[in-house]
């Protein structure tokens, strides 16, 4: 049973245990519960009551963020894929050179045609 059925429960039966001893009480006697007994009763239902609220918000948040991550997750293994067929090439490439060094080249002048060399 989660947390948040549990606490309905406990408020629930809170409640009734304090109406129904009220209404004995007073059948019997035509008063009511001591205040404190009535005061424990409600405070039980309330607090019962906010930490139901709390968690559903709760199971509310990890659901969305279990989503999120699942999204997530998709795309970057989404992203993974194309971006990882891309570098496969270079990385063969440098394998295949076999630790041989290319040869240097440099880039001719700016600013000037290459017919003025």
């Amino acid at each position: 049973m989660t947390l948040k059925w549990l606490a309905v429960l406990v408020a629930t039966v809170s409640v009734t245990l304090s109406v129904t001893g009220n209404v004995v009480v007073g059948v019997i006697d035509g008063g009511q519960l001591p205040l404190v007994v009535n005061l424990f009763a409600l405070t039980a239902a309330g607090t019962a009551v906010v930490l139901a609220v709390l968690a559903d918000l709760y199971d509310r948040l990890s659901d969305r963020l279990t989503a999120l991550t699942e999204f997530l997750v998709s795309r970057l293994d989404e992203i993974e894929s194309h971006t990882g067929d891309r570098n496969a090439g270079f990385v063969e490439g440098y394998l295949l050179n076999g630790g041989r060094e290319a040869a240097v080249v440099p880039f001719g002048r700016r600013g000037r045609g290459a017919a003025e060399r």
